[in-house]
Formats: C-alpha cells, sequence, structure tokens
C-alpha cells in the first residue's frame, strides 16, 4: 500500500494543488498531514484527493475549529496514532520526542513536520519520516513523501 505524507503547507495554495496531483498521479491509497495547513481555505484542496486522507494540527495552526470542520473531522490531535494496512503509526508535528517513539519498538511507523527539513531513517525496525515542507517559506524547496507500507521504504518527492 503507497501512502502520500506532506506537512507544513502553511496556506501554499500553488505547491498544495501540486502535492495532492502528484498523490493522484501516484495511485496513492492514503494521505497524512503532519501539520501546519496554517488557515481552513487550504482544505478546499484536500476535496481533489482521490483517497482518504489524515492529518494532526500544528503549532501555526490558527482556526482548529473551522480547521476541524472543514476537514470533516481528520485533523486530530497529536500524537495521533492509528492503523493502516497492518502497521501501527503515530504522527506529531514537532520533532522533540520522535527518537524516543521510534525507539519504543511500539510503531512501525513515525512521522512528524515542524522542521521543513526532509528525513527518511530506519531506527531498529521503525521507518522515521518527515516530508520537509510544501510551503518552501523556510527553505525553498517543496517536498513530499512517498511510503510503501508493505516494504517500510520511503522516498522524498521534490515538487
Amino acid at each position: 500500500m503507497l501512502i502520500g505524507i506532506m506537512s507544513d503547507t502553511h496556506d501554499n495554495v500553488t505547491f498544495t494543488k501540486k502535492a495532492i496531483d502528484l498523490f493522484n498521479s501516484r495511485k496513492v491509497e492514503f494521505v497524512i498531514h503532519a501539520g501546519d495547513y496554517t488557515s481552513p481555505f487550504t482544505l478546499k484542496l484536500f476535496k481533489e484527493l482521490k483517497c482518504k486522507y489524515a492529518g494532526i494540527f500544528g503549532n501555526n495552526d490558527g482556526d482548529k475549529l473551522l480547521l476541524q470542520e472543514r476537514a470533516e473531522g481528520n485533523i486530530h490531535n497529536q500524537p495521533y496514532i492509528f492503523i493502516l494496512h497492518e502497521r501501527k503509526i503515530v504522527v506529531m508535528h514537532e520533532h522533540h520526542v520522535v527518537e524516543a517513539l521510534a525507539d519504543s519498538g511500539h510503531f512501525d511507523l513515525v512521522i512528524y513536520g515542524h522542521t521543513h527539513t526532509a528525513d527518511v531513517r530506519k531506527m531498529k525496525n521503525t521507518l522515521v519520516i518527515n516530508p520537509g515542507e510544501v510551503s518552501t517559506w523556510l527553505y525553498g524547496k517543496s517536498t513530499v513523501a512517498i511510503a510503501d507500507l508493505d516494504k517500510l521504504e520511503a522516498e522524498i518527492i521534490e515538487l
């Protein structure tokens, strides 16, 4: 099963649309957003996804009530822990406990955002992914990740 992973869209409609188009063209079956949508209007684009999605709130998400309403219940508080395709996944925005979560052995996949820097690595049997930033606001490079849950592998893709 292929999943798309994105973070830190920060209202950048152009690159958020590119990310969604990429996920649709690669036929991902689920998308995870690791926080910092920022404003509710960005969520209109998520209706174009050809799969379900889930995400978490980040530190820059303003109107959480309207974000939650527009996301139709698909945005959660962190940590968001769920099982997808027999893989236990935890999604965080900030990076402070990523290593501890991965080292715990409780999760197959640890996803985070916040740093705007792409990161794909294995810690023991856990895959750790930060897809980088969609927004380009910090580093000028828009990236997302696509992960294969069967192989527990991921790639970073520049938009």
